[in-house]
């Protein structure tokens, strides 16, 4: 479908735009880790409904959902639809850019969500704090596209975003994700690519093999390759935390996140999963891996999860089918 391409073309764009070095991301930019205001000054435009520091969390929502999108996404092209309808429900609604690396071809471009998973995870944890801080929130929901799941989770895990000896002082509550690469992905054959550049004799020194793997695939993308040592590590032992509720919501469609059910986790002791197809509640809906963003079908699943009231008063919109 149209969405597939569009990621697909921007995964392989990647060997041109995201090779060059690491740059200070909003996060590092800052003199104030703790300014929210200063954050999102240097993260460029926010979408419609998001970041609106006026906003006070409410008794009906009093948690702030924090927007995390994916792989070469930023906050505006990821959240344009989902923003504004969580807004409107009354959430005080929070996005971010991270991940940020210079373009190659055109230096005065950053391009988001190419850095590691691990400095990515650090900057959502601030990020965090900084929504924290500035609404009295104690603590946030979190909603992650793609990448966007396993960097919720570094950060839930090694950054602080959760505490398994005292869940009570776990700053996140919810975790829902759409098309998350939690046990990595294939990008559709794009590791096969990979590993034909190894038996062409690249992988022969780890030097060649680093740099030809993030030419392709960039940084995040190599360490969201099935069997990387990130999501290993991010994986080994429990895959979940006490006192946090996953939802991930995949799609049987997805070309990009591959296989899709790779999206899907197994519960740890003292936490929930919910594990949801998009066809179980419309079987013959059209999402792909970026129409996840934007379906209603998809954002009605997101809504329900952040809010199991919301099921139970709002039945589920299915988008129709392409006609033939």
């Amino acid at each position: 479908m149209k969405y597939a391409r569009r990621i697909t073309v921007a995964v392989m764009a990647a060997a041109l735009t995201a090779a060059g070095p690491a740059l200070p991301t909003a996060a590092a930019d800052t003199t104030d880790a703790a300014s929210l205001p200063a954050l999102l000054e240097s993260m460029g435009p926010s979408p419609a409904g998001a970041n609106n520091l006026d906003c006070v969390p409410s008794p009906e929502h009093p948690r702030p959902v924090v927007l995390v999108h994916g792989t070469r996404m930023d906050m505006t092209s990821s959240w344009a639809v989902a923003a504004p309808q969580l807004a409107d429900l009354g959430y005080c609604v929070y996005a971010l850019n991270y991940g940020g690396i210079r373009s190659l071809v055109d230096p005065g471009l950053m391009i988001w969500g190419v850095g590691s998973i691990e400095e990515s995870a650090k900057q959502l944890g601030e990020f965090v704090d900084a929504v924290r801080a500035h609404t009295g929130a104690d603590r946030v929901d979190l909603v992650g596209h793609s990448q966007g799941g396993p960097v919720s989770r570094q950060y839930l895990r090694f950054e602080g975003g959760a505490d398994p000896a005292d869940p009570a002082r776990n700053e996140v509550d919810k975790l829902v994700m759409l098309g998350a690469t939690n046990h990595g992905t294939t990008f559709n054959g794009m590791q096969q690519l990979y590993s034909l550049f190894a038996r062409l004799g690249l992988g022969n020194q780890e030097w060649a093999t680093e740099r030809v793997a993030q030419m392709v695939f960039g940084i995040a993308g190599r360490q969201q390759l099935i069997g990387s040592r990130v999501l290993a590590r991010l994986n080994s032992g429990t895959e979940t935390l006490p006192g946090i509720d996953y939802t991930s919501i995949a799609t049987r469609q997805d070309t990009v996140a591959t296989p899709p059910e790779n999206a899907f986790l197994q519960p740890g002791a003292d936490s929930i999963v919910h594990n949801v197809w998009v066809e179980d509640v419309c079987p013959t809906s059209p999402a792909d891996h970026l129409a996840l963003l934007e379906l209603p079908e998809s954002l009605h699943l997101v809504k329900s999860a952040l809010d199991p009231h919301y099921a139970e008063t709002v039945p589920a919109p299915c988008t129709a089918p392409p006609a033939g």
